[in-house]
């Protein structure tokens, strides 16, 4: 039994690492057309062909054929909008920093959404867990260090990303078990693809190369792989477990941002990331032993 556990979560742990592995590859296409194609007219090309491969996934696992509870509608809308949002201010800061500063402050999520949950529905918080995410938010003032030579407006792009991808969070943890996951994907991929496609009609199209579609369909590849493994991760394994894995999408986006752009973070930048991820690690371990502390209590 502990045996099979353990593949399952060696496997979970892999599907993690995949999915930030894949979504970090998408980050990294979408960076380099950055002066090549307008954001609007890029976020859509990318957006119709997810949507197509999403709707066809959806299609064939039946999602279409449930449907969203009332109640939940007014949360989807808001996830939605939350998810426009975070991909504008998102990107936009990726076009304008180097890849592995913007996923370094991406990583501040997890401690983001834990207080939020907390403060908003009152979902217990011990001063250990307190405590990290504070040493974990002085961590992201290293890495955007706010009134020095090195802060950008697209550093608060960064953290308005962040706060937006809560919203998000929040709203699809308070969705019903009766809500179909693949249906919300698909919808959210629509929406996304719609809103910056009514964008793109604003300003002049741009001549797509064929380097630039090609990085296009790219990033497209690796944003549904990334889509998928995280819904499979949430099938394999224990949650607990394999979360902190998230964060080797920091180190693919070292790696990535020092091979394809020439980026290297400043020693700051790297201790600070270092400090959030850290955090973020001690949030979930200390998250995982009062879950498995509470199971023992249930059973005794």
């Amino acid at each position: 039994m502990a045996a099979a556990a353990l593949t399952d979560n060696f496997k979970g742990a892999l599907l993690m690492m995949a999915s930030m592995a894949a979504f970090t590859l998408n980050d990294t296409f979408v960076k380099a057309l950055s002066g090549d194609l307008p954001l609007n007219q890029l976020l859509f090309l990318r957006g119709a062909l997810t949507t197509v491969f999403v709707g066809l996934l959806a299609w064939r696992l039946g999602a279409f054929g449930r449907r969203i509870p009332r109640r939940d509608w007014l949360l989807v809308g808001l996830r939605l909008m939350a998810e426009i949002g975070s991909a504008y201010f998102f990107l936009t800061a990726l076009f304008n920093m180097p890849l592995a500063n913007v996923t370094a402050i991406l990583q501040s999520l997890p401690l983001v959404v834990t207080l939020t949950a907390a403060l908003l529905f009152s979902e217990p918080l011990g001063w250990r867990r307190l405590s990290a995410i504070l040493i974990g938010l002085c961590g992201v003032l290293l890495i955007v260090r706010p009134g020095t030579e090195g802060f950008t407006l697209y550093s608060v792009y960064a953290l308005v990303a962040v706060g937006f991808v809560t919203i998000r969070d929040l709203s699809t943890r308070r969705l019903s078990a009766e809500t179909p996951s693949m249906l919300v994907t698909f919808l959210t991929s629509a929406a996304v693809m719609m809103f910056f496609g009514l964008g793109s009609l604003a300003e002049p199209w741009v001549t797509v190369t064929p380097q630039a579609g090609l990085f296009i369909l790219c990033a497209s590849v690796m944003i549904i792989g990334g889509y998928l493994s995280s819904i499979m991760v949430m099938r394999v394994g224990e949650i607990s477990f394999v979360t902190p894995f998230r964060y080797t999408g920091l180190l693919w986006a070292l790696m990535l941002g020092w091979v394809v752009f020439g980026d290297w973070p400043q020693t700051l930048t790297l201790v600070g990331a270092a400090i959030v991820a850290g955090s973020g690690i001690f949030t979930l371990y200390r998250e995982r032993q009062l879950a498995r502390a509470g199971r023992i209590r249930a059973r005794v």
